[in-house]
């Protein structure tokens, strides 16, 4: 039996509660999207039907003000609903838009929560027409390091037990990978290091939740953590500048359909 690493349902409820918040994360998910977007300009092709994978509003605005006819996907129905374009809840499992629907395909910082992602990137290749461009930013080994490890140790301290908190992420060296694999013809992956800083340091989880970016693990614990693990872990975050730092280490990755 295929054991899941993430757990469906949690991810989903996740991101039907963070609808009500992408006001507070928005500005910071629309600077992420803008280096992705930016990748359109490399290319002279002329796209008019796109998907926004996930973008959670900070992708379809922008595709439509091009002038292309957008569909919004997300996993949760209330995400979808705010993204911009035609919402879609879908699976990420089992996709359900079939062969040559799309000359575009975006997928915005939602790829790292489907349990099955070289069977998502096979269906995601098959909704491409013929010469169509798939874009996509992912979250790579090496993001939240400093919180995963802060995690660690306040938990071991506290309870003498560890237990994940922080979502396991693919290597970068593996993304290029998983396009040739898939089927897209010059796949190309490469990364850009993002350090954000907090002068609040429990910012950074209220982030997360925000961005519905909590716990999703099918083996997290389900029960209340210690009180005092929380404060200790943020009270361990490295500091630059007198701010907590947290680094996102974001994967972009280009591939096209024959």
């Amino acid at each position: 039996m295929e054991t899941k690493i993430f757990d469906a349902r949690a991810v989903r409820a996740h991101r039907d509660r963070a609808a009500k918040t992408l006001p507070r994360i928005a500005p910071v998910l629309e600077d992420l999207a803008a280096r992705l977007l930016d990748r359109l300009e490399d290319t002279k092709a002329k796209f008019t039907t796109a998907l926004d994978f996930g973008g959670r509003g900070a992708i379809a605005p922008a595709l439509l003000a091009r002038g292309m006819t957008v569909v919004s996907a997300d996993f949760s129905a209330p995400m979808a609903a705010r993204a911009g374009g035609i919402p879609v809840a879908v699976d990420g499992e089992a996709l359900p838009w079939g062969e040559q629907k799309f000359d575009l395909i975006i997928a915005h910082c939602s790829l790292h929560w489907i349990n099955d992602l070289p069977g998502a990137l096979i269906q995601l290749r098959r909704a491409l027409k013929p010469e169509g461009l798939f874009l996509a930013s992912i979250p790579v080994l090496g993001t939240l390091t400093e919180l995963r490890a802060a995690l660690l140790e306040a938990e071991e301290a506290c309870t003498g037990a560890v237990n994940p908190r922080i979502s396991p992420f693919p290597e970068l060296r593996d993304c290029a990978g998983l396009l040739q694999r898939a089927g897209f013809l010059l796949p190309v992956a490469d990364v850009e290091d993002i350090e954000l800083l907090y002068a609040n340091p429990l910012a950074l989880l209220h982030d997360l939740r925000a961005a519905g970016e909590t716990n999703a693990v099918t083996t997290r614990s389900k029960t209340t953590p210690n009180r005092t693990m929380f404060p200790m872990a943020l009270g361990n975050l490295p500091i630059r500048d007198s701010r907590a730092v947290a680094t996102l280490r974001l994967a972009i990755m280009t591939g096209w359909a024959s």
